[in-house]
């Protein structure tokens, strides 16, 4: 048998935390002297403690591993927790991927003149006939499930789009909000067709708007907003009602974010 400070050598594992990893329950002693309360560990325990180093690295909690290291090998039971793991795993590489994206181009845009320069501009986007969703979201990030049912309630219908065809989303609350989010999704088409459970065909009216349409990722949206809400400020108009996002370019058309093509459009009236 090995002592606690062998052990702890040939483990790469402090004592503090083979102490610790006893009280709560996970990897006890093999044996400890009544006397001298030296603490002795055999050796077929090594490989027992680098499967819990080697759970710890890939990040499960220690209650997670108490369990875990109960149920052994056991590849059926064991595969929960990995499948678990691998989702927490892709969505903090996801985030990550997303922070490093704005970190890139914010770095890129430092001491550039144009930085925040977009081009806003008065337009009349006319009456319009299109198919609608009303509804409410969990988040902004969910606006995709809308188009889903747009596109499942109305596949049979083979719906001709307007020339030019306009799909946006009009964002109906006062404020941002984090979930419950009420929007309406609408594209514009050509024709006739009845309404579905969720999909209602209605003309829109003639919409005067200040329009800014930009290039690149949906991160920059904030920027977009904050130039045309100076914009409008400067120019003596104020918003008139909700505004709305046209996708020009989307996910439908490509994967790649800096190709996305979005107008947003913040319907006006003069002061």
């Amino acid at each position: 048998m090995l002592k606690i400070g062998l052990f702890s050598k040939l483990s790469r594992v402090s004592i503090r935390m083979l102490r610790y990893y006893d009280e709560i329950g996970l990897l006890h002693p093999a044996y400890i002297d009544p006397e001298s309360d030296y603490r002795y560990y055999r050796e077929d325990q090594l490989p027992q403690l680098g499967w819990i180093k080697a759970l710890r690295d890939m990040g499960f909690s220690l209650a997670d591993v108490c369990r875990m290291t109960e149920i052994g090998h056991d590849a059926e039971k064991l595969a929960p927790y990995f499948e678990t793991r691998r989702r927490e795993l892709e969505a903090d590489a996801a985030k990550t991927a997303r922070q490093l994206l704005l970190l890139e181009s914010a770095r890129n845009r430092l001491g550039k003149e144009d930085i925040m320069q977009y081009n806003v501009t008065i337009k009349t986007i006319p009456e319009r006939y299109a198919a609608c969703v009303h509804t409410i979201i969990p988040c902004y990030a969910e606006e995709g499930s809308v188009w889903k049912t747009l596109c499942e309630e109305t596949d049979g219908m083979r719906l001709v789009p307007d020339e030019p065809c306009y799909c946006a989303v009009t964002f109906l609350d006062g404020e941002y909000k984090e979930r419950d989010v009420e929007i309406e999704a609408w594209k514009t088409v050509k024709g006739s067709y009845p309404d579905t459970e969720h999909v209602k065909f209605r003309t829109l009216p003639a919409v005067t708007v200040a329009s800014c349409t930009f290039r690149g990722p949906y991160e920059k949206i904030g920027e977009v907003y904050a130039a045309i809400a100076a914009w409008i400020a400067d120019n003596g108009y104020e918003c008139d009602s909700p505004m709305f996002n046209i996708y020009h370019v989307s996910p439908h058309e490509t994967h790649n974010p800096e190709k996305f093509v979005t107008e947003a459009c913040y319907p006006v009236r003069k002061k």
